[in-house]
């Protein structure tokens, strides 16, 4: 049955990856596409252009821009860094935190099963060994309680709750950092909207009742873009953090279940026999 819950888990786990790779796809063909492409269709549509409407005005023909270039002039350098630099570490992390969080890395089923073998056949050196020299969060669980087996089986249970909560810490830890990218991407985006709201207001304030729309544009674009990428990046953070969450808790949980199973058969060593 876990199995086929896990199998489950995975499943949609891929979905989910997957569904976020084609939003980030069409997000991204959508800045990629050139506003000169809306123009046509305008145009396709019967729509006159904007200097035709009252005749030849004398003015320059407005250079058509796309969305990845106007992207950049309103993101600025250091925003397009920060920005950058958070969306490659995310992926980074949650790539690191899916394959710290696999089964085989966690609760092995070939450490499981090999563990109670040699304990069935009473042949307990050789199970600390093989819990020893497993990397896996079970198997350290393990070795910590047979270590100290030899003062009782309440001291090897508080010696593997020890070991299961600093491993448990461990994942937590590389986890929180997708948190933190999650919270801290629309506070950068908050930033840019405040910035750029101040540099149009500047722009009111310089050009009296009359300034300049595409001055105006500038800061507009920059509050605008800079909120909508610190959303891009802090969704998907935020939902591979809570989705890893649960998978890390369930299997720290079925850890657990298996260790305190698989030691149970030594609960009355160190207990005084009664006369």
């Amino acid at each position: 049955m876990r199995e086929i819950a896990w199998n489950k888990s995975g499943t949609l786990m891929c979905w989910l990856a997957l569904g976020l790779f084609l939003l980030g796809t069409a997000g991204l063909a959508n800045l990629l596409t050139p506003s000169a492409a809306r123009a046509q269709v305008d145009e396709d549509l019967g729509a006159a252009p904007a200097g035709d409407a009252g005749g030849d005005t004398g003015q320059a023909p407005v250079e058509e821009k796309s969305y990845l270039q106007w992207t950049w002039e309103a993101l600025g350098p250091i925003y397009t860094l920060v920005f950058l630099a958070l969306s490659f570490t995310l992926v980074a992390l949650f790539v690191m935190n899916l394959l710290t969080a696999r089964r085989e890395n966690v609760c092995p089923v070939h450490l499981v099963e090999g563990f109670e073998a040699h304990l069935n056949e009473k042949r307990y050196q050789e199970a600390y060994e093989m819990a020893k020299n497993d990397d896996s969060f079970l198997g350290q669980v393990l070795s910590a309680g047979l270590e100290k087996l030899s003062a009782g089986y309440a001291p090897a249970m508080e010696a593997m709750q020890e070991v299961g909560e600093e491993e448990n810490m461990k994942l937590e830890h590389r986890l929180s950092y997708m948190a933190l990218i999650g919270t801290i991407s629309p506070m950068i985006g908050l930033l840019g909207t405040v910035q750029g709201m101040i540099s149009s207001f500047q722009v009111i304030a310089a050009g009296g009742s009359t300034p300049k729309a595409s001055d105006l544009a500038v800061g507009i674009s920059t509050a605008l873009f800079t909120t909508l990428i610190g959303l891009f990046i802090a969704i998907p953070a935020i939902a591979a953090y809570n989705i890893l969450k649960n998978r890390v808790q369930r299997l720290v949980l079925e850890v657990g279940i298996l260790s305190e199973g698989l030691m149970s058969r030594f609960e009355n060593v160190g207990t005084p026999k009664k006369p």
